[in-house]
């Protein structure tokens, strides 16, 4: 490769460009004369470096391209030119300029000989003067991070390490953290690699050089960030916006509970009233090919999305999918059941003793059917709940003109209401108590509706689709906001407890008729609810999904008691584990504040329910809270 002179260099216009934009405080993103690239989405006090030619280091590439500001060049002598020209705009702005630099080892040497199987791995560490406190934070954290194949094991180096006849941040009187790493993610004696050993070692080195920096600049009182990871990007690069948007279309090509969803619900209740067995279920069919689907999803590549955070995202959703896909081509097959545990898990001991609870503390004249009271002018049709629905959206439409809803009555659906998308589907043979109108609604607008909108909103589809495992928390925080909008009934909650008891009998392999009479003589269920619950149970072959209501309710129901907040909730459709990625996204300034928020919680009924569950709250007691 040709290298350019440094007079050259010093001449062209494209470095006063760098020096104008910078100082000016845009970003920059541009492959540089003589090969490499500057990335720099906002004027931060570092710069992470990484020379050497192309694939030739790729984990250390790798780390220095996760940062929000980096350099990767193929040569020393034409990046210095840029460096000094950066540091020269950074510390007129910031006072101080720290130069990570980053790369690898030429060998991987067996540091001990008494582990001969999975043997430490060396990582040489050298910092200036300025430095080397806070250098002890990347010693820290490395060394007490949970390897899972080989240690890493830091050594302070006594000289700087050279780059070709350079050595960057001395020769540019940088403060400077240097290091470099075994490359242990290359299989011995060939040229391939081990792909989650490396997906280790990127997550791992840029978090530990990140603290670093932060620890530094800190020091120096230069910046104050909230944590280490408000250093990190806050602009999404277009490989990420490719990637989500194919993510989309394959997410998009299906409607997963619709698919599994029977559409002869109430023929089936009448044959299974008349002979007792197993009914026989109708699906849509349908209207994509399985495989062709899990090749366009597997041809997603997410080599350069640069950001450690959104690749993990994206690879879970690609899995999640993946078992999706699975379970769609194995409906009404045995293994539909095992594919459905992988995806929601099985019935947790203590999640069932607490369904049991709740099923043994609690009675209802209705024993789980909300259908029906006795009174007909207490009654709800369809009718009446798109009324409803439809004044309901219209307040949240006044918060955000794009919640747009498209509301439709089925004849396909079990009585009741689901959401698809931006699509609220209501079955025309929905009667329930008029009561229990604007909880349900609540339920689907206030927060799978509301958190699919304010997903849109966020840049990404991910965020409106749903990351990995959302479902669980979705669910326990719908169920919640029944609650808070002052409609948890003894028969709701015996019906979400019976749900998890139907479900861990269904998994252990009772029968459609089993698991309909454990709930009917064992919990006094109504036949009717009985038999709603046990099809959703044993739609497509078997599905664990109805665990998560209770699961979910109870994850939150600790959240809050631990003093966490319902806010990142409401950003997107998110999990429990991804509360802490919500929050360093949100840090970063890649995330937006909520743009609606619940109508539930703007009333001094809601508000007062919610600071009584962040006292502490079981799910009996919320029916206590409510009923006395």
């Amino acid at each position: 490769m040709k290298q350019v002179s440094l007079e050259k260099q010093r001449d062209d216009d494209w470095l006063e460009d760098i020096v104008s934009c910078l100082s000016a405080g845009k970003s920059i993103r541009r492959d540089l004369p003589g090969g490499g690239r500057l990335h720099i989405d906002r004027p931060l006090p570092f710069l992470c470096v990484h020379i050497a030619e192309d694939d030739a280091e790729p984990v250390a590439r790798d780390i220095a391209r996760a940062n929000a500001s980096y350099l990767i060049a193929p040569h020393a002598a034409p990046a210095m030119v840029v460096i000094e020209a950066i540091a020269v705009v950074l510390r007129k702005r910031f006072g101080a300029f720290v130069l990570f630099d980053i790369g690898e080892l030429t060998q991987d040497r067996f540091l001990t000989e008494d582990a001969p199987f999975l043997p430490p791995f060396e990582i040489a560490l050298w910092a200036s003067a300025d430095m080397a406190d806070a250098a002890e934070i990347f010693t820290t954290v490395v060394s007490d991070s949970e390897a899972k194949f080989r240690t890493p094991r830091v050594k302070r180096a006594e000289t700087p390490p050279l780059r070709e006849d350079k050595v960057l941040g001395r020769d540019l009187h940088c403060s400077t953290l240097a290091v470099r790493f075994a490359p242990v993610y290359r299989q011995p004696g060939s040229n391939e690699i081990y792909p989650e050993l490396r997906e280790q070692l990127v997550s791992l080195l840029f978090d530990a050089g990140l603290r670093t920096i932060s620890r530094f600049i800190e020091s120096q009182k230069v910046l104050t960030p909230k944590t280490h990871r408000a250093l990190g990007r806050k602009t999404f690069v277009d490989t990420v916006t490719r990637v989500d948007r194919s993510i989309d279309e394959v997410a998009s090509t299906f409607d997963f509970l619709l698919a599994v969803t029977p559409i002869n619900a109430e023929a089936a209740f009448n044959a299974f009233k008349s002979d007792g067995r197993h009914p026989k279920f109708l699906y849509r069919p349908l209207a994509f090919q399985v495989e062709a689907t899990k090749r366009k999803l597997f041809s997603i590549s997410f080599d350069h999305l640069e950001d450690p955070v959104l690749y993990q995202l994206y690879r879970e959703k690609q899995h999640e999918l993946d078992i999706q896909l699975s379970l769609l081509s194995s409906r009404e097959k045995p293994q539909f059941i095992e594919f459905g545990r992988a995806l929601y898990g099985p019935v947790e001991a203590s999640l069932l003793e607490e369904a049991k609870t709740i099923l043994a503390h609690s009675t209802d004249p209705a024993s789980g059917n909300d259908d029906d009271d006795g009174s007909e002018d207490r009654i709800a049709d369809c009718f009446h709940v798109e009324r409803r629905a439809r004044t309901m959206i219209a307040a949240y439409h006044r918060q955000l003109t794009e919640f747009e809803v498209t509301v439709e009555l089925r004849d396909d659906l079990p009585s009741g209401l689901m959401v698809s998308g931006h699509r609220l589907l209501i079955a025309r043979s929905t009667l329930m108590d008029k009561r229990r109108v604007e909880p349900l609604l609540a339920h689907e607008i206030g927060v799978h509706l509301l958190t699919y909108f304010n997903g849109s909103v966020q840049g990404l589809r991910l965020f409106r689709s749903g990351l990995a495992g959302y479902e669980g928390m979705q669910e326990g925080l719908a169920v919640f906001a029944e609650y808070l909008a002052g409609g948890m009934t003894t028969a709701r909650l015996r019906l979400i407890a019976g749900r998890v008891v139907g479900c861990a009998a269904m998994l252990e392999g009772a029968t459609f008729s089993e698991t309909y009479s454990l709930l009917v003589d064992d919990h006094d269920f109504t036949p009717r609810a009985a038999f709603n619950l046990v099809l959703r149970l044993y739609r497509g072959g078997g599905l664990a999904k109805d665990a998560i209501y209770l699961r979910g309710l109870l994850a939150l129901l600790r959240h809050l008691r631990s003093g966490g907040a319902l806010e990142p909730f409401w950003m997107g459709k998110i999990a429990a584990s991804h509360f802490e990625v919500m929050q360093e996204l949100a840090d970063r300034g890649l995330l937006r504040m909520p743009a609606v928020r619940p109508l539930y919680l703007e009333t001094d009924e809601g508000r007062g329910r919610l600071a009584h569950a962040k006292q502490g709250l079981r799910p009996l007691e919320m029916i206590q809270r409510q009923e006395t």
